[in-house]
């Protein structure tokens, strides 16, 4: 849960939330970020983390924030953009990004890239598949939504 909030509207606030369970001296994303990037976490570090987000989580329901309305919202400000300026940058990010996924995956696959000990390649791989996964819920729709319809699709004709 703060992984994802971290990269969207609320990044500060679970910024925050980690950086004080972490006794970080700064409390940006990019602070944040790079610690949980570039060292392995002890178990009083992890254990801090489970922590920070259960807190994180109190506070979201106490201030009745709703992460998936407003990664929604997010997105939809993003096609509404599109829409209204016909700009082309987010087709040529999507090349980019699905054709980075894809040419890591298969060079992986080939044996011609290998995982052990590249920290850095594991990094690139788990920021284009994050990447990949926004790039299907930006042209195609989220997921989530398809399985809310799913079950209110289901819901209606049991009730029939």
């Amino acid at each position: 849960m703060l992984g994802t909030a971290l990269g969207g509207p609320l990044g500060g606030a679970a910024a925050s939330f980690i950086a004080d369970k972490l006794n970080l001296s700064t409390s940006t994303i990019e602070a944040v970020t790079d610690v949980l990037s570039s060292t392995s976490l002890s178990p009083e570090q992890i254990s801090s983390l489970k922590v920070a987000e259960l807190d994180f989580k109190k506070f979201l329901e106490t201030n009745k924030i709703d992460l998936a309305r407003l990664d929604v919202a997010n997105t939809q400000g993003a096609r509404d953009m599109q829409i209204a300026t016909r700009s082309n940058t987010p087709d040529i990010l999507a090349g980019i990004v699905v054709t980075g996924f894809f040419t890591i995956l298969i060079l992986m696959m080939l044996g011609l890239l290998t995982v052990s000990d590249q920290q850095a390649l594991l990094i690139l791989l788990g920021s284009l598949s994050a990447g990949f996964g926004a790039v299907l819920n930006f042209f195609f729709g989220s997921s989530r939504g398809s399985q809310n319809k799913d079950v209110i699709i289901a819901s209606s004709t049991l009730n029939k």
